[in-house]
């Protein structure tokens, strides 16, 4: 009976140990996660505000006017390939996921938050500074708390995700058609569905992030894991962002 003690005492000691161990792996892995996932933010925020200074002027008048630079980009057919680029570069990007390697996908996704950028910077026009910093900090909480909420549940998300999926595509397919309708009762319907949608997807992504860390992979694939999974959460918040903003941002009077 003493042997059996020590016995089951030592083997309760090692399950311990393993789980610290797969705890402070997980801990390191999810801030490895939330760190690319910021950098991308703060390259598409650099590249937005960069291309608006480069973009925008005011008048004598005191009005907003546009540069040459401007209107090459927000005026003449290159606007499209702007809108476009970064969902044909995302989707390039979930292509080659199994082919890349890690130090390509990160360069990838910071190419792509530049395009973000890019394509973003014309909010700037439309709303004010301040109504652009105050829907980012609202964002970010909402984020955070729902992103929480992914990372601590026990409940299972699974099941929803697939339906969130279609919905995503249901946005995009319809976002495509109003670019040429200019319909602001759809674009104010689709804002808030977004909201709702992409609200879902990030406790379903941050639980799906959490999930594939226990696969045990090398280094290299949880590099590619975390790069990716940066790009999942990235995109969950973008699009909250500018939905917030569109349906509660303040637009400039001039």
């Amino acid at each position: 009976m003493s042997n059996y003690d020590r016995n089951y005492s030592f083997g309760a000691q090692v399950g311990q140990k393993a789980a610290a161990e797969i705890d402070q792996g997980l801990r390191a892995y999810m801030i490895g996660v939330y760190n690319y996932m910021m950098l991308g933010l703060g390259v598409t925020g650099l590249v937005a505000l960069g291309t608006n200074m480069l973009a925008v002027t005011h008048s004598a008048a005191g009005h907003l006017a546009l540069t040459p630079f401007g209107q090459t980009i927000y005026m003449s057919p290159l606007r499209w390939v702007i809108v476009l680029a970064p969902l044909g570069f995302v989707m390039f990007l979930g292509a080659k996921a199994n082919s890349i390697s890690a130090a390509t996908a990160r360069t990838l996704f910071l190419v792509f938050a530049a395009l973000v950028g890019l394509s973003m910077s014309f909010l700037l026009m439309v709303y004010t500074g301040g109504s652009v910093a105050q829907i980012f900090f609202v964002t970010a909480a909402a984020f955070g708390g729902l992103s929480l909420y992914g990372y601590t549940t026990r409940r299972d998300l699974s099941a929803m995700g697939s339906f969130l999926v279609m919905g995503v595509w249901g946005l995009v397919i319809a976002g495509l058609v109003n670019l040429f309708l200019h319909s602001s009762s759809l674009q104010f319907g689709l804002s808030i569905l977004a909201v709702l949608i992409f609200s879902g997807l990030t406790a379903y992504d941050t639980q799906a992030i959490k999930d594939q860390y226990y696969e045990g992979d090398g280094w290299e694939a949880t590099q590619k894991k975390s790069i990716f999974g940066a790009l999942m959460l990235y995109l969950d918040f973008i699009n909250m962002f500018q939905s917030l903003l569109y349906l509660f941002g303040q637009q400039r009077s001039n």
